[in-house]
């Protein structure tokens, strides 16, 4: 079992910066690979960013590269998303989640919210 916790979520405004948290237990973080996903009102959730286990390779869906960055500290068990240059497309319930070892996404925070007003 995974317990993933996010915080950080927040009101901001377009061009803003925000950095959401992600705690993990339960589970070899260092060698789980983990990721955020977001699900806008009306919209089905989609994938954001992740990073792999072991390696921590991040990689990001395309709407968000060059303004997000993945990143994970072993040490506090916690993986962090930095988004920067944020726009009102952004605003969303941003989910943090874990693979099993069948590279399954079946491990879910109760996700966080992030509001960017124009």
């Amino acid at each position: 079992q995974v317990q993933l916790v996010e915080s950080g979520g927040g009101l901001v405004q377009a061009g803003d910066s925000l950095r959401l948290s992600c705690a993990a237990s339960g589970r070899t973080f260092s060698a789980t690979t983990m990721g955020w996903f977001r699900q806008a009102p009306g919209k089905e959730r989609e994938f954001v960013a992740g990073s792999t286990g072991s390696i921590s390779m991040p990689w990001y869906a395309d709407s968000v590269k060059g303004r997000f960055t993945v990143s994970r500290d072993s040490s506090k068990n916690t993986m962090y998303l930095q988004m920067n240059s944020l726009n009102v497309e952004d605003t969303a319930v941003y989910y943090c989640a874990a693979r099993n070892s069948r590279s399954e996404w079946i491990y879910w925070g109760q996700g966080t919210q992030v509001t960017v007003s124009s």
